[in-house]
């Protein structure tokens, strides 16, 4: 016997006039906390905690596609949310920490859009 696989559901997030190009901002979606990021009339949706050091990313920059944590400048391109660059630190402080918290991507989700209402699937 097998198990049926469930397909997630696209869920309801904001509506396009709600983001202004080249901002982002969080939303509780099915119990996750998230980001929605306008870039380039683009719509992007990622998880709002650093897999670094667990700062909220809306409190960071947008460049182009590439999200930047506000606390260890770790850096995720929100296209597909592979490292960029895991922090900016240097040292000893860099080995400490990828010892203790490997590199690893940012969780990104589905973006589709119908009519003017932007859906997230999670």
């Amino acid at each position: 016997m097998t198990d049926a696989i469930q397909e997630k559901a696209f869920v309801h997030v904001a509506r396009v006039g709600d983001l202004q190009n080249g901002t982002m901002k969080p939303f509780i979606v099915s119990g996750h906390e998230i980001f929605l990021a306008r870039v380039n009339n683009n719509y992007y949706a990622a998880d709002n905690i650093c897999p670094h050091m667990g700062e909220r990313l809306t409190g960071g920059r947008i460049e182009g596609t590439v999200i930047t944590c506000p606390r260890d400048e770790s850096k995720f391109d929100l296209i597909d949310g592979r490292i960029i660059r895991w922090t900016d630190w240097t040292g000893i402080r860099a080995s400490v920490s990828r010892l203790f918290q490997p590199p690893h991507s940012l969780v990104t989700y589905p973006v589709k859009l119908n009519g003017d209402n932007i859906l997230v699937q999670i």
